[in-house]
């Protein structure tokens, strides 16, 4: 695993740089004081207003950093160094007090202490981890008798389908189900700037159905309180997807047929 972590560590750090300075995470809005925080995670998450709240995978901090302009007490924590000290650089700039941690998930519980009000994730982050059973186990150790987990994510069936401006239809080429190996891939760009040149342009991800998710937290002790999943993302996956008003983008090509999105909210119970 260690080989793989390193080859997606890299890639992150390099992203970094390329990410901060985007038009699509356009962080001169966020330093003008735009929330960066979609409607779908406010809307299920609720007021926050002196709850403490741990962000994993947090990047370089906008969501982190949004939470704390909603009223909430936040900790981020990410295994990119570099992201770590943007996301520190950024909440200086802004004068939000934050924490951000240096840190894997798997490894945090040894370098982080305390438990929090609720736990967040969002947008991408799990089909970076190999195993959601661990991942589970950290979310519990970390949340507080009663606390909450709220993830909100890009669905597994999205994932299954070729993507890219040249698609014409929906195609599949990646496994819906959980695997031992991980997907290799090895491309230039980003999300968020499809035309950067990368020097650590190999990645490892696993794919983790809803299902997976959703079982993993039960394990780990935490009761399911909804899993909800949506016709529309965030992110414009295919050539046939326009943004509506609702600033979500939907598919022009089966429009409401596939699941583009979820989200799962999920309580520690109260002796927990």
């Amino acid at each position: 695993m260690d080989e793989y972590f390193e080859a997606n560590r890299r890639h992150w750090d390099e992203l970094v740089g390329i990410h901060a300075g985007s038009a699509y995470y356009d962080a001169a809005s966020f330093r003008a004081g735009q929330s960066k925080l979609k409607p779908v995670e406010r809307e299920e998450l609720g007021d926050v207003r002196g709850k403490t709240i741990l962000h994993l995978q947090c990047h370089f901090g906008l969501d982190t950093l949004s939470w704390a302009r909603e009223g909430a007490i936040v900790t981020g924590a990410d295994f990119s160094p570099r992201a770590v000290e943007a996301a520190q650089a950024l909440a200086a700039e802004t004068g939000i007090d934050a924490r951000f941690v240096l840190s894997d998930v798997y490894s945090l519980p040894e370098r982080l202490d305390g438990r929090f009000d609720i736990v967040f994730t969002s947008y991408g982050a799990l089909c970076w981890l190999p195993d959601l059973r661990r991942w589970a186990q950290v979310v519990s150790h970390f949340l507080k008798p009663g606390g909450t987990f709220y993830v909100v994510e890009f669905h597994a069936m999205a994932g299954i389908f070729e993507w890219g401006e040249q698609v014409q239809d929906l195609d599949v080429r990646y496994p819906y189900f959980p695997t031992r190996d991980p997907l290799r891939f090895e491309d230039d760009g980003s999300y968020a700037d499809r035309s950067a040149q990368l020097q650590n342009k190999l990645t490892y991800s696993w794919p983790h159905p809803p299902s997976e998710v959703v079982t993993s937290l039960i394990e780990a002790g935490l009761r399911i309180e909804f899993l909800h999943e949506f016709p529309f993302s965030i992110e414009k996956f295919f050539p046939f997807m326009e943004e509506r008003a609702d600033s979500l983008f939907h598919l022009t090509k089966y429009d409401g047929s596939i699941p583009l999105m979820y989200s799962v909210r999920a309580r520690q119970p109260a002796s927990g």
